[in-house]
């Protein structure tokens, strides 16, 4: 694979994108935020709370998402999952 087909910013290839940051913003937006220094602590609160399950969940589809961007040459995978 040549560094071009390599996607390097690629939110697909990120735990923290792809499944992580989703159950977080849940989380986070349930109720309305009053300033930058509430959305910091309940980021924080939020991250800080995540359960182990959903941290594992997450590293499990990352490899799985890592061989399908490999099948596919660095291109779109998303249809191989």
């Amino acid at each position: 694979m040549s560094p071009k087909q390599w996607p390097p910013n690629s939110p697909d290839l990120s735990p923290v994108d792809y499944k992580i940051w989703a159950a977080m913003q849940q989380r986070v937006y349930q109720t309305k935020i009053r300033n930058v220094d509430e959305l910091r602590q309940r980021l924080l609160n939020v991250w800080s709370s995540i359960e182990q399950d959903v941290i594992d969940a997450s590293i499990d589809q990352w490899r799985v998402r890592l061989k399908a961007c490999v099948r596919s040459g660095g291109g779109h995978f998303e249809h191989m999952l």
